[in-house]
């Protein structure tokens, strides 16, 4: 293996890393901050970072024409907007663990729209995985009807299937421009629909703030969302798409595991269904050759290079 290669493989297990942590950081936040003011600082001095790394590369921002700026401010809203929101939702209903694995259904759920919106073939592989990824759901979703409505379950799949949308507009309206300017511009949307949450319902800080709130605030601006965007937009271009999604598959794995931080370890139950959800998303995204050989222009995974946040 050449030693770029290696270099760029190790960035992407610090990326893993950063956004797996992120969703227990974002748990301490959200003890004491709104979920608008929390989302409005992250994403906004998210966008920030990516400015500063467009200037630092002489990269052009810039996007000609309304009908382009339109596409990204609709999938900005989806892609940011809605999955950061119902994200953190997630986080305040239900364990750091359920929700880390609800909300990467993502995989799955692409597909769904995919062939709804798109036409894209269901071909054998994935009718499996869109099969396997249901009994993960399940397995997840039935314990907690036992003592009521899985509200926080619900957010999170929620979240998911924003971002799956987002995604799917991305390739119906074909934007064509740089990932890193794709993802600047979803950022800036996704943080204006943010902004105008934080004004209608206000900062609503705790009092006071604690440390562990000021720590996972502090960890999900300059870690999970700056540091970390800059880290991955880097890479698009150095990794194979299927080493990218090996990549963010330890996003959930790293969030699981870290939510013993919060005291929230996972119970049997939630390693069923990640183990389902797992598969079920490999499969999306690494189909049977035949079925890669029958259609190749319908792969899953073609949309990660614009994606804009993977937190």
């Amino acid at each position: 293996m050449r030693t770029s290669d290696m270099a760029a493989q190790l960035r992407m297990l610090s990326v893993s890393g950063l956004w797996g942590v992120n969703w227990v950081a974002s748990k301490w936040a959200l003890s004491d901050f709104s979920v608008w003011s929390f989302r409005t600082l992250t994403f906004g001095l998210g966008a920030g970072a990516l400015l500063l790394a467009a200037r630092w590369s002489r990269a052009d921002l810039s996007i000609e024409g309304w009908v382009p700026r339109f596409h990204l401010a609709v999938a900005g809203l989806l892609n940011v907007g809605g999955y950061g929101v119902l994200s953190a939702f997630a986080l305040i209903e239900t364990s750091t663990a359920r929700a880390t694995i609800c909300a990467y259904t993502m995989p799955i759920w692409t597909t769904l729209l995919a062939w709804f919106m798109l036409g894209e073939r269901l071909t054998p592989a994935r009718i499996l995985a869109l099969l396997v990824g249901a009994c993960g759901l399940s397995v997840l979703l039935w314990p907690p009807f036992g003592t009521g409505f899985p509200v926080g379950a619900v957010y999170a799949i929620g979240a998911a299937v924003s971002w799956s949308a987002g995604t799917v507009y991305l390739r119906w309206v074909a934007v064509r421009a740089h990932p890193l300017v794709i993802a600047f511009w979803q950022l800036l949307a996704g943080t204006a629909a943010v902004a105008l949450g934080l004004a209608a319902h206000g900062a609503e800080l705790g009092a006071p703030v604690s440390p562990a709130s000021l720590a996972g605030m502090t960890y999900g601006i300059f870690f999970g969302t700056a540091l970390a965007y800059l880290l991955w937009f880097n890479l698009v271009g150095q990794l194979s798409a299927g080493s990218a999604a090996i990549g963010t598959f330890l996003v959930p794995v790293v969030g699981v595991t870290a939510s013993v931080l919060v005291g929230e370890p996972p119970d049997p139950t939630d390693m069923v269904g990640l183990a389902m959800i797992l598969v079920a998303a490999l499969l999306v995204l690494f189909p049977l050759r035949r079925d890669v050989t029958a259609q190749p222009a319908a792969r899953p995974h073609r949309a990660r290079s614009v994606r804009p946040t993977d937190p």
